[in-house]
């Protein structure tokens, strides 16, 4: 498998990902345009993001910083997060379990 060859989904507006499924987690690629908002939410997997390029304005439990290349998040299960890109962003995601519904 090459990630060249993975189709790209757009998850919410400005939000596309590139998803590689295990038997317990998935991994997401995210390019992330300008400006795209992800809305405040949470979900039972656990997750991982880290900032491959460009700024992220994450807020988790209340708490808003700007990430940048390198920076690497870790979410609890059902801890309320959201986010929006600064600039055009590509992260990277890993949830646990799987993401059933980005299949």
């Amino acid at each position: 498998m090459h990630l060249d060859t993975i189709p790209s989904q757009e998850i919410m507006p400005g939000c596309h990902g590139k998803m590689v499924h295990g038997t317990q987690l998935t991994w997401a690629f995210w390019d992330i345009k300008l400006g795209a908002e992800v809305p405040m939410h949470h979900h039972p997997h656990e997750q991982i993001m880290h900032v491959v390029s460009g700024e992220f304005e994450f807020t988790l439990d209340g708490q808003t910083q700007v990430y940048g290349p390198g920076s690497v998040v870790h979410i609890a299960s059902n801890r309320p997060h959201s986010g929006r890109a600064l600039t055009p962003c590509r992260l990277m995601d890993v949830f646990s379990p799987v993401r059933e519904e980005y299949r």
